[in-house]
């Protein structure tokens, strides 16, 4: 007789979440044995602020956005930040550490005492067996593989999605690894990697509202008004890379800082021109424009005018 079938624990992964109330904050692992449960999971103050701005954003958005995965980054490649974001009904990618312990579901035969086994031999993530690879390239004697799975990790109550990312330096012969993971049992591998890889896109986000948008600057104190400073702040950075793209053609390395000088030289050239008591001729007139909106700019985008 052999042990359950990883089917039946995607089956039993299910029903784990699924009977969860909607103000639960806490998880008793029962259906461990003795020696691998856990005591209670509360949800700390952290995990908390977050969940709850995620149910503000999904009561928010409602159907007109189907959302299903939260990403977050290897502070939160942990149980609790798991079983937060599954309350949510929405699945976690994330990191976990590089030394992490992974088992295999047990596929060996059932010796009829005791409970039957769960977890298979520990896995060594730099020497995977060639089933797990999906996809393998070389660039610059730098190899890279990639692998996907479905392993245990002895913190979590249920199985996981797990993606390793091995990179081998073909000259030296010295690795380095990343292991990513989701709650999506059925997530494809590249989705996985592609996810995760958006995150950074995050910390750039928040570094140009902070930078170029005023986001650390506002005064405000009370709760409205700090909402409206921060959605200002991240509604002109989408608005600012919408801008960028068709300069970026031109120059792929022109800046926010580059925009801001050509709409401000823009609106200098405006308020100049209408103190005259006769506007230029449409040609002339576009020539002050494109000189005066160069002006303080790092890289520039026009060409310089023929025009003394």
């Amino acid at each position: 007789m052999k042990s359950t079938k990883p089917n039946l624990h995607r089956e039993a992964h299910d029903r784990d979440f699924s009977t969860f109330t909607k103000h639960c904050t806490t998880i008793r692992e029962n259906d461990l044995s003795p020696d691998e449960s856990k005591e209670e999971i509360v949800l700390n103050a952290e995990l908390l602020r977050i969940q709850k701005a995620l149910k503000s954003l999904l009561e928010t958005i409602g159907t007109s956005i189907n959302l299903k995965y939260v990403v977050l980054d290897g502070h939160f490649g942990n149980y609790p930040s798991a079983f937060m974001v599954k309350q949510t009904k929405l699945d976690l990618i994330s990191k976990m550490r590089s030394d992490v312990a992974l088992y295999p579901v047990f596929e060996g035969e059932y010796s009829e005492a005791g409970r039957p086994a769960k977890y298979g031999e520990k896995i060594n993530v730099r020497q995977l067996n060639s089933k797990y690879l999906k996809e393998t390239s070389t660039e610059d004697r730098l190899r890279t593989e990639i692998y996907q799975g479905q392993f245990y990790n002895k913190e979590f109550a249920f199985l996981l999605n797990v993606v390793v990312i091995l990179k081998t330096n073909l000259k030296t012969g010295i690795q380095a690894h990343i292991v990513l993971f989701s709650t999506d049992l059925e997530a494809a591998y590249d989705k996985i990697v592609k996810f995760y890889s958006l995150r950074f896109q995050i910390e750039f986000n928040f570094r140009d509202a902070k930078q170029y948008w005023g986001l650390e600057d506002f005064m405000n104190i009370k709760e409205t008004a700090v909402t409206n400073a921060a959605n200002l702040s991240f509604f002109m950075v989408n608005l600012s890379y919408a801008l960028l793209q068709p300069f970026r053609k031109q120059h792929p390395a022109y800046s926010i800082l580059d925009l801001k000088s050509h709409y401000r030289g823009c609106r200098y050239a405006f308020e100049t021109i209408k103190m005259l008591p006769e506007k230029p001729d449409a040609i002339l007139l576009a020539d002050i424009f494109q000189q005066i909106a160069r002006l303080g700019a790092i890289r520039s985008v026009f060409q310089p005018s023929a025009t003394p």
